[in-house]
């Protein structure tokens, strides 16, 4: 067979299933082309997007102005690696630091590489700063936490799946419940080698949990009291997803500001991946400000990769775009009207309790178990009404299109949904 033959979308799922490690449970479609909120599979059939690559993809598929500098900068010069420098490195740097307000950049490639490197960071801070033992520094997580699927990371999951037959773990995190603001202090309170607490500031493969309102404002007043970092994990929040350029941004108005004002809470670290290239390419990254990124010397971390011209070309111009198109903007007016319609559907039918998210990232609760195939069986339903959409956490259904959408074709899918439960209700 021929690389480059056209492929039946069953030819393509086998190919995967036989060559492929299986660490994945994709949803049985083979998708070839993308554009916009749109993506077509192999036959041809036409798909409402409404995961974005797990909302790597805000800025929509194949946005002509990201592909272009992809394009553009791969032409000219693709990878030094950090034993030389390179052109467009300190323009990135320069860039995101002002458009996020720190004043300095890590550049990495993948969001799991970022969390990894901001845990490097905050327990060098620790040891440096802070004067905590060597060896002897823990960092707060939340429990149904989600940063990833390293060793480490997996080290402070509670997700069995995630965990099983993958030990011996890492120490040095302590686990608390999220939302919860008596657990966090009396973690801190009781605990003088803490260095850190890190938190998603909306638990998205928890279920799209969002927490109580005040509450990340309270966690980093609680970090300030005991000297602690507080880092925030905005790979799937950040870039525009839940209505503000970053989860953490509370009420500031994007319009006024580009959000690169102060925000209600800004972390200490914060975590940036997925739509920081809007899908086109990996690219992570981490920030902070001086007193605590100068903490990383030459020899410290590093990634061949991290910081390479493709990713810094792909990375402002994705900015870019969400600057320009107001999308977080967008996000914000058309995640109220989806929650206000859905919340429609949730009084017409038993099978959905409740929906809940912010901006454009939302998600249905199914009246079933977790264990239930009940979500996984409405989101085929959905595939064959020609909308895209996947499960986490068994009875749960997140919807996150592409932040490019306009209002008709939030409509349009809207009215899909709703047709897709009241079918599979009845």
């Amino acid at each position: 067979m021929a690389v480059l033959e056209k492929l039946t979308s069953q030819q393509a799922i086998d190919l995967e299933n036989k060559y492929g490690a299986h660490n994945y449970h994709p949803l049985p479609v083979v998708l070839s082309k993308g554009e916009g909120v749109y993506v077509w599979d192999v036959e041809g059939k036409k798909y409402y997007d409404f995961l974005s690559a797990y909302s790597a993809v805000n800025q929509g598929h194949c946005h002509p102005k990201i592909v272009n500098a992809m394009v553009e900068q791969a032409k000219t010069l693709t990878l030094t690696s950090r034993a030389f420098y390179n052109d467009m490195l300190g323009q990135y740097e320069k860039y995101a630091t002002e458009y996020f307000g720190f004043d300095k950049l890590l550049p990495m490639n993948t969001g799991a590489e970022a969390v990894e490197t901001a845990l490097k960071i905050c327990r060098k801070w620790a040891y440096e700063v802070k004067g905590i033992d060597e060896n002897e520094a823990e960092i707060i997580v939340c429990k149904n936490n989600f940063h990833g699927r390293t060793t480490t990371i997996i080290s402070f999951s509670n997700d069995p799946v995630a965990r099983k037959n993958f030990g011996p773990f890492t120490n040095g995190f302590i686990k608390i419940e999220y939302d919860n603001l008596q657990a966090l202090e009396e973690a801190l309170a009781n605990n003088k080698n803490v260095a850190g607490f890190m938190a998603e500031p909306i638990q998205g493969e928890a279920g799209v949990y969002v927490p109580s309102e005040g509450y990340l404002a309270a966690a980093k007043a609680l970090c300030e009291k005991y000297n602690v970092l507080f880092i925030a994990d905005e790979v799937q929040t950040g870039i525009a997803r839940t209505g503000r350029l970053l989860a953490t941004c509370g009420n500031c108005s994007c319009e006024d500001k580009n959000c690169s004002g102060t925000p209600d809470v800004k972390p200490d670290i914060l975590i940036l991946g997925k739509a920081l290239s809007g899908g086109a390419y990996p690219v992570s990254a981490v920030l902070a400000n001086d007193e605590i990124m100068n903490v990383i010397r030459p020899g410290n971390h590093g990634s061949t990769f991290g910081g390479n011209p493709i990713a810094a070309a792909v990375a402002i111009a994705a900015l870019d775009v969400v600057k320009e198109e107001k999308l977080a903007e967008n996000a914000d007016r058309l995640g109220k009207i989806f929650r206000e319609e859905i919340g429609k559907l949730v009084e017409e039918t038993e099978l959905v309790t409740l929906v809940r998210g912010k901006g454009l990232l939302n998600a249905i609760v199914i009246n079933d178990s977790e264990e239930s195939e009940t979500a996984w069986n409405i989101c085929m339903r959905l595939r064959d009404n020609g909308l895209l959409a996947k499960p986490t956490h068994g009875n749960i259904i997140r919807f996150a299109p592409p932040l490019v959408m306009n209002e008709e074709e939030l409509r349009d899918c809207i009215s899909i949904i709703k047709k897709t439960i009241l079918e599979f209700d009845n």
